[in-house]
């Protein structure tokens, strides 16, 4: 399956991340980044049959039916989720009036936050913020893109700038037992009116299990009633179970706009440990005004070779209009399967869907089936060669190359004769949210 980035054309224009603190048991960190093995699998050459059936057609006239990108325009979009496919809002009306207003990450909301962040802190006179909106479907930003700089003092300053716009800057060190230590630093800044303002925090926790978190958090607003709440974090602990050291990264991101009955919110998560096992996925929701979709998709590695991948995506209309695609995978030493559905339901309740599978049997030979509401159905053997991708294209080795700065927290001395006390009791990692729709944004 080639990897590609998901998403909808409807770009509102904010963004941001999120992650919890977690405590494990104790560590004792072998990195060993070894040769990679080889990635297994052949191509298939069938791909475009699914890609055939999962287009929807409607003849109603207020429908508004998703489209796929091509595979050169997904590969395009750079860096993000894996094995899913962007779709955008194709209006089936005969209007002048555009679906989507919202069709640019570049918009004037980006233009007044640049105006706003010089004149809220002028060189030299307090902390410099880079919080904009943050952006949809980036994914979880590696740690060197957010530029942490943690201070190595306790400071508590404030100002006030010609504008009559304030700042302050204020940074700690908090301990706890059994070795905890979280050094942060806080920054922000308002306009005169308060009409604007912006928040930023910066953390590094450790602890003597070998426990070590990074984390950021950001959220604003601006004179138009626009805000936005961004997280990002990362951990390295080791696993009670497997007593494997692992690593994962996550990211909440949401943005609502002040002037129209717009948002969107994203969580993204990755896993990994050092014999391979990686598991990644994402849950999205976005509305624009009578428009609204979701998409949830999750990829599954076992480190020994067997992956299962899905995606199940769908989008409505206050016209009742809803409409949906979804898709899973699963493969194990060159046998595996593959199906999914493509559906949509007029406003009268009228539902089209279509169905379909493959069975890849390891020798050459693809067994294609499927079936739809309008009568058509298909079932038949092929000469194909299978491809899927065994292992993930960003793993262990990669992650442990892009977390230097996790990896240097210094935990806290520990008194000869003390030893952690190991908590075996907690879960390895919080479960994923479920939750389709996104919490209220905090400012």
């Amino acid at each position: 399956m080639v990897a590609r980035s998901r998403g909808f054309a409807a770009q509102l224009d904010f963004r941001f991340e999120l992650a919890l603190p977690r405590r494990s048991g104790r560590l004792e960190l072998e990195l060993e980044l070894g040769t990679r093995a080889g990635r297994r699998g052949a191509r298939a050459k069938g791909l475009a049959d699914r890609a055939a059936a999962s287009r929807i057609g409607c003849c109603c006239s207020d429908s508004v039916v998703p489209a796929r990108r091509t595979a050169a325009s997904a590969a395009a979009a750079g860096k993000g989720a894996e094995n899913c496919d962007d779709w955008r809002f194709e209006s089936k009306k005969i209007a002048p009036t555009p679906v989507m207003p919202f069709a640019s990450p570049q918009s004037h909301f980006l233009s007044k936050q640049e105006k706003f962040y010089p004149r809220c802190t002028p060189r030299n006179s307090g902390p410099q913020s880079r919080d904009t909106p943050p952006k949809r479907d980036t994914g979880i930003a590696n740690e060197k893109d957010w530029g942490i700089n943690l201070l190595n003092e306790n400071i508590n300053e404030t100002g006030t700038n010609e504008d009559g716009s304030t700042w302050y800057r204020e940074s700690g060190e908090d301990m706890g037992d059994n070795g905890y230590r979280c050094r942060w630093t806080r920054m922000g800044g308002r306009s005169h009116d308060g009409s604007s303002e912006w928040k930023e925090m910066w953390w590094e926790k450790s602890d003597w299990s070998g426990y070590k978190e990074l984390g950021v958090e950001k959220s604003g607003k601006n004179a138009e009633g626009d805000s936005w709440w961004e997280t990002w974090n990362e951990v390295l602990y080791q696993d009670e179970w497997s007593n494997l050291a692992r690593i994962e990264r996550s990211a909440q991101k949401q943005a609502k706009s002040g002037t129209e009955n717009a948002g969107w919110f994203e969580k993204w998560w990755e896993k990994y440990d050092a014999k391979g096992w990686t598991e990644k996925g994402a849950h999205k929701y976005g509305r624009l005004n009578e428009q609204s979709w979701w998409e949830k998709w999750g990829e599954h590695y076992d480190g020994r070779g067997s992956v299962l991948k899905w995606t199940d995506k769908w989008a409505e209309t206050e016209l009742g209009t809803k409409w949906g695609d979804k898709w899973e995978e699963k493969f194990f030493a060159g046998i595996g399967s593959r199906q999914g559905e493509t559906w949509h339901v007029s406003p009268a309740g009228e539902r089209w869907s279509r169905t379909w599978g493959e069975e890849h049997f390891g020798n050459g030979k693809v067994h294609k089936y499927g079936k739809s509401t309008t009568g058509e159905s298909w079932d038949i053997v092929v000469d194909e060669e299978t491809y899927y991708e065994a292992e993930p294209h960003y793993g262990w080795a990669d992650v442990v190359g892009d977390s230097t700065q996790l990896l240097s927290i210094e935990p806290r001395d520990r008194p000869p004769g003390v030893f952690p006390s190991l908590d075996f009791g907690s879960a390895a990692s919080p479960p994923p949210d479920d939750s389709q729709d996104p919490p209220a944004a905090p400012l």
